[in-house]
């Protein structure tokens, strides 16, 4: 029988182990009563970067592979480096469609440096991708995350996300949307459906720059992940026929 107690790990007695304060007398029992070896979970013996947490889809990967499972995150961020990254055929084929019909290119995705669903290391790599393409009209939908990192932390990525689209000759983020409603899972439609009206149509309430539109949301108690969608660009109309879109979340779920 292999039984997987997914969030249960291994760790020194304190006022944080929640583990130890249930004192689960069966699971005590059976470190007592039979052999037992502590493993890593995280960073490279997962495939991860190095200081990279692990997560559920981490650990069920490796759990009896027999070998390391490098993730999407380590072989996406490993392409960059080698340069392979820039000569993907279907992100080229994407440019190349938006450059030769004077359309937009869109970038969507969760800016964290969460490292579970996506890395802005990608993100900004994407961008530099489309500079070196001749592109200039790039527009990013950012995804906040709120929930593998902090709850109020996305003012300082969207602040660093303007600065490098700003270096690149960009426009400014077009929308911000909690990833509540941009990458629901659960089939809620409805959450879906805002973020899919705002992308589309620019539904959402506007504001001049992404960092005003988080504060906003603030003001009416929404965290990161629960940000309704918003507009961040009174230019932003939808993206239209013709538009192309690359959505650079890695984690398929």
């Amino acid at each position: 029988m292999l039984l997987i107690l997914d969030g249960w790990g291994l760790r020194d007695n304190g006022p944080g182990n929640a583990v130890n304060k249930a004192d689960p007398s069966y699971y005590k029992q059976l470190l007592a009563q039979y052999p037992y070896l502590a493993i890593q979970a995280s960073g490279p013996f997962v495939g991860l970067p190095e200081g990279q947490m692990g997560n559920s889809e981490v650990g069920h990967l490796n759990i009896g592979a027999g070998r390391v499972v490098y993730q999407e995150l380590t072989r996406i961020s490993k392409a960059i480096k080698d340069g392979d990254f820039f000569q993907n055929p279907v992100l080229l084929e994407a440019m190349a469609h938006a450059k030769a019909n004077g359309s937009t290119l869109h970038l969507m995705g969760l800016v964290s440096p969460g490292g579970v669903h996506s890395s802005m290391e990608h993100m900004f790599a994407l961008l530099d991708m489309a500079k070196e393409q001749g592109l200039t009209d790039v527009r990013l939908h950012a995804f906040l995350d709120g929930r593998d990192v902090g709850p109020k932390t996305a003012e300082v990525y969207l602040h660093e996300t303007e600065q490098v689209l700003h270096d690149l000759g960009f426009p400014q983020i077009a929308t911000v949307c909690g990833r509540y409603w941009a990458m629901d899972r659960d089939q809620r439609w409805d959450r879906v459906q805002l973020a899919y009206d705002n992308l589309t149509m620019a539904t959402g309430q506007t504001h001049f720059i992404s960092t005003d539109a988080l504060l906003a949301s603030y003001n009416q108690d929404e965290t990161d992940e629960f940000v309704k969608p918003r507009q961040c660009d009174v230019t932003f109309t939808g993206i239209a026929d013709n538009d192309a879109v690359v959505f650079f979340n890695f984690r398929p779920d």
